[in-house]
Parts: structure tokens; C-alpha cells; sequence
């Protein structure tokens, strides 16, 4: 990820079965160095801040809606984009959990924020099983799938790691788990590492949508 820089307040970036993937650390440590300095505003978040922030990447995929949908679509509302999947046993069901409480938390403005959550591994994901698994958490999270390469295409822009390892006659995903923090701008403001509580998600989800 060599567009952008990021003051983060922790390096625990796991992949999907909960331990740090070297390669995907490698890859946030060389994209995104730790920044010097950040505004009295952004450095009050709970999440690593982006600086200087910079337009999101933009990109189409299949929805878990039925439509084709863009992420420039969501401009107006905050974005929270993450990226897993449906068959993963431990990360990705914790996440959108958090996810889904911290919305909650919000009260009526929850319906300013937009959950994006990206699969990989489209083999298995199609859009009817990204929105009823999706649908579990919280009817409104959208869900995005498409081919092999447009979704590497994606992961390539965000700087997330995807590495799938065969066990038999089955497979997992081992994938970067960390949440990006879009602005009603489409904007990307902030980096969510795995771990933190809905309480962190609302503290800065509020701060972002009051400017």
C-alpha cells in the first residue's frame, strides 16, 4: 500500500485463524509506515489514522443485495470496510459481531453507517450466501463477491493478505483481518486493528460523524 501512511496505536493485525500473518505484517509494515505527527482530531481516535488521509480506492463488485454495487456508491454515509468470509470459524464471525453491536450502540445513528465486508474466497461466497450469512449478524451489512481477479484487484488496493491452505478434502482463507474507516467523503481515515470493542468502534464512528 504505498499511497498512504498510518499512525497506528497497535501492530496486532491476526490473520482469520487468529495468529499474525508474517507476510501480511510485512506488507503493513512496509505500506504503511508509522507517520510522525497527526492532527489533535484524528490522533484522538482509537484506530491507526491515516496521514495525510487520502480518497479510498474504488471498486465494483457483485453485492450480496442482488445488485452490482460501487463503494463510491455509499458517499454520505461512513463506510466500514472489511474483508473475510463466510466459512471462516473464529475472526471473521467476532468482527462482524462487533460490528453489528457497535451499530446497535449507535442508536438511530447507525443508519449512517454503511458495513462493507468483502469476501475472499469467491469459490464458496456467492451473494446469496454472503446475505444470509450477513443476515445473521445484521440485515443491512452489504456483502461484495466476484471473480478471482477482481477481487485481488481489491485486496491489492487495500493491502490485504489472502493465502488459501488445503486441508484434505477441505480449505480455509488465511486473510488479514484488519477494518478501514471510510468518511462520508470517501475518505480513508482510520485502520481498526482485530481486537477492539464495539465501544472503540462507536467512540470513533462518533467522532467521525459529527465533522
Amino acid at each position: 500500500m504505498p499511497f498512504m501512511s498510518i499512525k497506528s496505536r497497535s501492530s496486532k493485525v491476526p490473520s482469520s485463524s487468529g495468529r499474525r500473518s508474517r507476510a501480511g505484517w510485512l506488507l503493513v509494515a512496509v505500506g504503511l509506515a508509522i507517520a510522525a505527527t497527526a492532527s489533535a482530531a484524528a490522533s484522538a481516535l482509537k484506530a491507526g489514522v491515516f496521514d495525510p488521509p487520502r480518497l479510498a480506492p474504488d471498486f465494483s463488485l457483485q453485492g450480496s443485495h442482488g445488485a452490482t454495487f460501487k463503494l463510491s456508491d455509499y458517499r454520505g454515509k461512513l463506510v466500514v470496510l472489511g474483508f473475510g468470509f463466510t466459512s471462516c470459524p473464529d475472526v471473521c464471525p467476532t468482527t462482524l459481531s462487533v460490528l453489528s453491536s457497535a451499530r446497535k450502540k449507535l442508536g438511530a445513528a447507525g443508519a449512517e453507517v454503511q458495513v462493507v465486508y468483502v469476501t475472499v474466497d469467491p469459490e464458496r461466497d456467492t451473494a446469496s450466501r454472503m446475505k444470509q450469512y450477513l443476515g445473521t449478524f445484521d440485515p443491512t451489512f452489504i456483502g461484495g463477491t466476484g471473480s478471482g481477479d477482481q477481487l485481488a484487484a481489491v485486496r491489492k488496493d487495500y493491502g490485504i493478505q489472502a493465502e488459501k491452505k488445503v486441508f484434505g478434502d477441505n480449505y480455509m482463507v488465511a486473510h488479514s483481518s484488519y477494518v478501514y474507516l471510510i468518511d462520508r467523503k470517501g475518505v480513508l481515515r482510520a485502520l481498526m486493528p482485530y481486537g477492539h470493542t464495539p465501544d472503540d468502534y462507536v467512540h470513533d464512528l462518533k467522532m467521525l460523524l459529527s465533522e
